[in-house]
């Protein structure tokens, strides 16, 4: 059953912080990595793993940063990398060299590479950066960033198929017209043996079923995660022109991500757009790309690429080549925060990724959860990054 999160969830928290003008003088005291686990009600409940950065100033300040580790291992990876390899590099800084700093790291993983951990270990750094900047003088990252060129920005309702029991994921979508959403997406499934994009008849029947159940006035998204799936070309091809009945906004991850050739052989024959790019990391990768010509709205984490940095600098490119752009951001409210402020700075930006119901990492961590309404996130005004972390609940969901 779809419930509609509202603001019980809690106002805007303006922090004590806000407006406070800080000088050059301003340094970097501490910098401390925090892997959390918790039960995802998006993934049935699965236990999923993010990694929070935070950085304290000598005054007291503090800036929270966020990446999408995912697995165990790899948030303890994170935070070692964190702890004994980024933090003796920032130690006595100015924070609010951030791009200065933002570089630094990544000349300090030449020989194990800009990708993988080290590219966790920096979104999250350059995150919590980015929000210290903006609580030290005053303002939103996205006025930071140039200007915010819009006040809300569009939450996709995104949610895990249930491939076996149908009719509760139509209930969920019918749901979701219910809560005022303009743009959905499902994709993958329950269990591994029964996964959206392996059944065509299946998976046919079920976009069929949940086009009637939204109507016609909502956008549809399909995420096929072809790194799993892996479709052929001919059979994508085929499946792409099945689909077309059901206008879907575009079709996410059709082809194994890597494929660059085949996404633009398949992009020459089909009419709905293709979404991919998550599972990029830097700007060299997008790069590749945007100019392999087999993408219409590239995907980003700011979580995993490298973070706000890096997600700029991708933007320009995407602006460039008159592409567009979505941010996926199904971890926490920290990415979701970054991610409202790298969709305000461009016409470019469709929409963010969102989690429809109530969620720890959306509305246990903060104090001030993200709450849509009307299908839309308000951009914050608030300094830095716009939501306040609470020490408590991440020392509720760290593990070691």
């Amino acid at each position: 059953m779809v419930r509609c999160a509202t603001k019980q969830w809690g106002e805007q928290v303006h922090g004590s912080m806000q407006g406070r003008q800080q000088g050059a003088g301003m340094k970097i005291k501490t910098v401390t990595a925090h892997p959390l686990q918790y039960p995802e009600p998006h993934d049935f409940n699965h236990l999923r793993y993010i990694t929070l950065v935070r950085i304290e100033t000598d005054d007291g300040l503090v800036g929270w940063g966020e990446c999408i580790s995912q697995f165990p291992e790899s948030s303890l990876a994170v935070k070692a990398v964190v702890e004994r390899g980024y933090a003796p590099l920032l130690l006595g800084e100015n924070p609010l060299d951030v791009e200065r700093l933002w570089n630094k790291l990544l000349a300090r993983v030449w020989w194990y590479g800009p990708q993988g951990v080290a590219a966790f270990a920096i979104s999250a750094v350059d995150m919590a950066l980015w929000d210290l900047k903006g609580k030290a003088l005053g303002l939103p990252v996205c006025a930071l960033l140039g200007a915010a060129q819009q006040e809300r920005v569009l939450a996709m309702a995104s949610i895990h198929f249930d491939m076996v029991n149908l009719d509760w994921t139509l209930r969920e979508f019918a749901g979701f017209r219910e809560c005022g959403y303009r743009v959905v997406k499902g994709g993958w499934g329950a269990k591994p043996d029964a996964v959206f994009g392996t059944d065509r008849r299946r998976d046919l029947d079920l976009v069929r079923r949940i086009r009637e159940s939204i109507g016609d006035d909502i956008d549809l998204v399909v995420d096929v995660l072809g790194a799993r799936v892996k479709w052929s070309v001919p059979h994508a091809i085929r499946m792409f022109r099945e689909f077309e009945p059901y206008r879907l906004r575009w079709i996410e991850e059709p082809l194994p991500p890597q494929d660059l050739e085949a996404h633009a052989r398949l992009r020459a024959q089909v009419m709905t757009k293709i979404g991919t790019g998550e599972q990029e990391w830097n700007l060299a990768g997008y790069r590749r790309l945007i100019e392999s010509g087999g993408v219409d709205v590239v995907q980003m984490d700011p979580g995993r690429c490298l973070g706000i940095t890096g997600c700029r600098d991708v933007i320009k490119l995407i602006e460039a080549h008159h592409l567009t752009y979505s941010l996926h951001t199904w971890s926490g409210a920290l990415n979701t925060a970054a991610s409202v402020h790298l969709l305000a700075i461009s016409a470019q930006g469709v929409c963010a990724d969102f989690k429809p119901h109530p969620s720890p990492m959306q509305h246990e961590l903060v104090a001030d959860p993200w709450v849509q309404e009307d299908g839309y996130l308000e951009v914050r005004k608030k300094p830095g990054l716009g939501v306040e972390v609470r020490e408590d609940m991440v020392k509720k969901y760290q593990f070691e």
